[in-house]
């Protein structure tokens, strides 16, 4: 996606907006299963980013969801729910009850006791089986410890309508070191060898998340084709002949976004110099960023040819300090008026940030593939979630 493209967008949507690259998306699936083992599945997490479920379901494996709203979506886009993985440590029972009553092909993980006894009870009800993925704990608030999953297992081997799938097993995010993949994956096996003896019991799959990294700034130095190869290898290595399956959320979508703002003012203050553009921190958030100390990869969507590289500290729009873009990055010419493009933003920004705040308009979402521009979120008003309930409002009321 060139910046002919992005300044198309631009026009299309207005700033501040997300541009995401569906082309882009689809060859980074490509790029994965080419250096991964054949055989290994891909899920695709929604939470990073849902505009993309409808895009990238007819290329992945399995689509993970973790709330109400992620559901609904993945209905509404017509996504196939015998790929769902329904996760996520509070499962509502009113929604998992119409789910299951209109499906019965998607799976379900088991967080914790009381969530097992929930969807066992739905499956009973209903008289329809029920798969599972039992979820290890890796020490934070989800999943099970040893002991619950083992007592959970035990319990559903016991019940004809339930199935239990395998395990699920994630332990972080931007993870860099292959050893402690390997470490993970060889106890993931060396567990899976202890429920069979234990329990007589045999997974068909273990879903896995090796939070594969996603290098947001510049100067950082990462072999991403090395550490695939770890992996690959960690993965080989398994006694372990059941299905695999990657949940690479962020790792598959980080790199098809960029977030394009505008300039609207600029100033010097005591010698720096400061711009301030129409969108801000409540709509672009990097994983690992500190304080905006380190620096993303951004660049002019019109550049300024012979113009002198300068310092500036870009701030969003926000009535805070805290709302600051990047400090002291050297742009040409840069003035108001000029476009921002900040790559890499494809996982996360477009729901992570404090959207409500001041209550700015919600940046539209735009989808690019083939050259061909679609509109998928017009730039929309927040003003009126933030009104209370019964209290006059005008939706075209800017500030």
């Amino acid at each position: 996606m060139n910046d002919q493209i992005l300044a198309r967008a631009a026009a299309l949507a207005g700033t501040s907006c997300y541009v995401f690259d569906i082309d882009a998306l689809k060859e980074r699936v490509a790029f994965l299963r080419g250096h991964l083992p054949e055989g290994v599945l891909l899920c695709y997490a929604v939470k990073a980013n849902p505009f993309l479920a409808g895009e990238i379901a007819p290329v992945i494996d399995r689509l993970e969801i973790c709330s109400p709203g992620e559901l609904a979506i993945c209905e509404r886009l017509g996504c196939d729910p015998g790929r769902y993985v329904i996760s996520g440590v509070y499962k509502a029972p009113d929604v998992m009850e119409g789910q299951f009553s209109r499906g019965g092909s998607e799976t379900y993980t088991v967080e914790s006791l009381s969530q097992y006894r929930l969807l066992k009870g739905l499956a009973l009800a209903a008289k329809k089986p029920m798969r599972l993925l039992i979820r290890l704990t890796s020490g934070s608030q989800f999943g099970l410890s040893k002991p619950d999953a083992e007592a959970v297992l035990t319990d559903a081997l016991a019940q004809p309508l339930l199935s239990v799938a395998g395990l699920q097993f994630y332990s972080g995010t931007q993870k860099t070191s292959a050893k402690r993949l390997a470490k993970e994956l060889a106890e993931l096996d060396a567990y899976l060898k202890e429920l069979k003896e234990r329990c007589a019991y045999e997974a068909e799959e273990l879903e896995y998340g090796p939070g594969l990294p996603a290098s947001y700034f510049q100067g950082e130095t990462f072999d991403e084709e090395a550490h695939l190869l770890a992996l690959s290898e960690a993965l080989d290595a398994m006694s372990f002949s059941g299905r695999i399956i990657l949940e690479l959320g962020r790792g598959i979508a980080a790199g098809c976004g960029s977030y394009l703002t505008r300039v609207v003012d600029e100033k010097i203050i005591d010698g720096q110099r400061f711009a301030i553009t129409d969108g801000g921190i409540h709509q672009l958030a990097y994983y690992g960023q500190f304080m905006a100390m380190k620096h993303p990869y951004i660049h002019l969507l019109t550049p300024h040819p012979g113009a002198e590289e300068e310092e500036w500290t870009i701030f969003g729009s926000l009535c805070t300090v805290n709302d600051i873009l990047v400090k002291r990055i050297p742009l040409a010419g840069l003035s108001a008026g000029d476009v921002l493009v900040f790559e890499r933003a494809g996982a996360y920004c477009v729901t992570e940030g404090m959207s409500l705040f001041l209550s700015r308009d919600l940046p539209a979402v735009v989808l690019c593939s083939g050259g061909t521009l679609r509109l998928a979120r017009k730039n929309t008003p927040t003003d009126g979630l933030n009104t209370p309930l019964g209290a006059p409002f005008s939706a075209d009321h800017r500030y």
